[in-house]
């Protein structure tokens, strides 16, 4: 791998020479490969990926700044982006993670109500982004039921189906989409930045205790769909949920939404990673329809 592209886009960013020292692979990424490049006296988080896929880590700098810019919860500092003969690399400040406790977990259900306060004009975002690696389409609407059927739940059909994923998933979906005002009769969502990837795994502390959010899918939509991943994979602590609830109470409506919010990310699983999730998309919608019957 040559480094030599990044190490000069970072001094270009910073103004200042950087001699990298040393280079760590870091785990847990599933799409990307990560590094902590070390040289003296600074560190830097970098992603790789093919460099086709530049436009993939432009959006994600672009969501990451405009997270910073609410000054809510931390976001590692972007110091820059771009693209050499072989790859497409994001760089980011190194933060060296701490742990999780209490504290730290009411802290960030606080700062995440904060940021969902923030109202937005519109549903949508100002560019498209992904999911993963999936692309997520934000078109603007003022209609928040028809942006969810037909950029996040039909969007993910059709890649389902050209995969070859039919059968019931084909039949019950289509029923899902037609029902999808059934689910927010008398609620009515207000469009909100989302982190829009907000599992365990995006989250963490610094070594102070503080939270932050990373590899983020921005966009703006219904507060409750980025609650709702909090729960897909394990679920956040009970502090956590209680100190989001005691800043930003929620609709009781929630409790069957967050099951249709998630849907949309079972079904990118099962475009990413196979039909391990195909069962669990059809029980889902199995289950919301049962809702409307």
């Amino acid at each position: 791998m040559n480094w030599q592209p990044i190490v000069e886009q970072i001094e270009n960013a910073t103004g200042s020479a950087f001699k990298l020292l040393n280079v760590r692979p870091l785990a847990g990424g599933d799409i990307n490969s990560a590094y902590c490049l070390q040289g003296a006296g600074k560190s830097y988080f970098v992603k790789i990926n093919r460099a086709e896929t530049i436009a993939m880590f432009a959006a994600e700098a672009a969501g990451l700044t405009e997270l910073a810019a609410t000054r809510t919860v931390r976001i590692p500092a972007l110091v820059a982006y771009g693209q050499s003969a072989e790859h497409a690399f994001l760089v980011l400040e190194y933060i060296e993670f701490g742990t999780a406790n209490k504290n730290s977990d009411r802290l960030f259900g606080q700062q995440l109500a904060l940021l969902h306060r923030q109202p937005q004009s519109f549903f949508g975002w100002h560019r498209n982004n992904t999911i993963g690696s999936t692309p997520q389409p934000n078109d603007k609407n003022d209609d928040w039921i028809t942006f969810w059927r037909t950029q996040r739940v039909q969007h993910q059909l059709r890649l389902a189906a050209a995969k070859g994923y039919r059968g019931r998933l084909e039949t019950l979906g289509p029923k899902l989409c037609e029902m999808l005002g059934h689910f927010f009769e008398g609620y009515r969502p207000h469009p909100a930045l989302l982190h829009g990837d907000l599992w365990g795994g995006n989250v963490s502390t610094d070594g102070q205790g503080n939270p932050v959010i990373f590899d983020p899918a921005c966009y703006y939509g219904d507060r409750e769909a980025d609650l709702a991943m909090t729960e897909l994979f394990g679920g956040f602590s009970p502090d956590f949920y209680t100190a989001y609830r005691d800043t930003y109470s929620l609709d009781p409506g929630y409790t069957t939404r967050k099951k249709l919010y998630n849907l949309y990310h079972i079904l990118n699983h099962l475009n990413l990673f196979g039909s391990g999730y195909l069962r669990q998309a059809e029980m889902m919608m199995d289950s919301l329809l049962a809702e409307v019957r």
